[in-house]
């Protein structure tokens, strides 16, 4: 093999074996030689691109009208694959849900433990072991700057609280995705396994619609769409030195505030390509029965996409596919089959 091709045509350089043998190759030679490799070095790299890409078995798509559970849209929707940093969404959920059973204040602070340091990716904040955050600070940054350091901090803090409350031992991330996990059964995300708070790990997988239930069921959540709503945040760290830095934190989601989109999350890594949730929504529509009495309909769009080579350009286009095939379904008077197939019941959870 030649590791250097000069502009003037010729080859040099080549493997030590070669170089008491070979020291230059005339241009007709050399033309010769890359019209044979040429073809072969596409073939490859054709080859390397298909198995290494994400999209190689295509994307995987879902949208659902929240409160009826109607599926508009769908495409490869259970196929298990990583949703990067749309697990953060589960992770905050599980830190609300604790804060509010264990009755602690998001004001509490958190210390970022020494096990970041092995950690890749976002950190807008530039956070270090050492440094103390609060809950709800770490919540902005994870959900809206999908902060890798802050979701772990999270799960570090909340995961060690759960192993004393359980007078346990153990591994404080391993015990927070077993909380992960809990949520995603009673949520009936049959095909869904938490590893890690943050997303990076490849052993994590969920689908389309797994995740889509994960979306319905945090939307309910005042607490948590208050979050996801806000483009920017203004949040502060207090550093392992003793000073306190304030950082303004922006939402990664570039159509929060466009064709009605009040959240949720999006999400990239190498293994899971690019993937976002949204919910869009609308005004509801009143009917009125009588006199005293009116019923109201709420409508929210709910937009999965994973595996995408355009996100946003897939998420845009089916939020504009799917309305219309919602307003054929309404004006037909929402029927539902027997079975109900084309529904996803997500439980209320107390």
């Amino acid at each position: 093999m030649f590791t250097e091709i000069l502009g003037n045509g010729k080859i040099s350089r080549w493997n030590e074996g070669l170089s008491d043998r070979l020291t230059w190759i005339e241009s007709a030679q050399v033309q010769l030689l890359m019209r044979l490799l040429i073809p072969s070095i596409a073939i490859l790299t054709i080859l390397t691109v298909l198995i290494s890409s994400p999209l190689m078995a295509g994307e995987s798509y879902l949208v659902m009208e929240a409160h009826s559970g109607r599926v508009l849209l769908a495409s490869n929707p259970e196929q298990k694959r990583p949703v990067a940093s749309l697990t953060k969404v589960a992770s905050a959920k599980v830190v609300l849900d604790w804060s509010r059973v264990s009755q602690t204040s998001l004001s509490t602070m958190a210390t970022v433990p020494q096990s970041v340091l092995v950690l890749a990716g976002a950190n807008p904040m530039g956070l270090r072991p050492g440094d103390s955050i609060s809950l709800r600070d770490a919540l902005y940054s994870a959900l809206l700057g999908s902060d890798n350091i802050a979701a772990h901090t999270l799960a570090d803090h909340v995961g060690r609280a759960l192993l004393a409350r359980r007078q346990r031992t153990g591994d404080a991330q391993k015990e927070f995705a077993k909380e992960m996990n809990r949520l995603a059964r009673v949520l009936g995300m049959r095909r869904t396994k938490f590893v890690t708070a943050h997303g990076l790990d490849r052993s994590g997988k969920s689908t389309a619609s797994d995740m889509a239930r994960l979306c319905v069921h945090v939307m309910r959540d005042t607490g948590f769409t208050f979050y996801v709503k806000q483009k920017s945040r203004s949040i502060s760290v207090a550093k392992v030195n003793g000073s306190v830095l304030s950082y303004k934190v922006a939402n990664t989601n570039p159509l929060l505030g466009q064709l009605g989109v009040n959240g949720i999350k999006t999400g990239q890594t190498a293994a899971a390509g690019q993937c976002i949730a949204l919910n869009a929504h609308r005004s509801p529509v009143v009917k009125k029965i009588n006199d005293t009495r009116s019923q109201i309909r709420k409508r929210d769009l709910i937009v999965l996409v994973l595996g995408s080579a355009d996100q946003i350009g897939r998420a845009k286009q089916l939020i504009a596919q799917a309305w219309p095939l919602y307003d054929q379904w309404a004006a037909a008077g929402y029927p539902a089959s027997k079975k109900g197939k084309e529904l996803i019941i997500v439980p209320h959870l107390q």
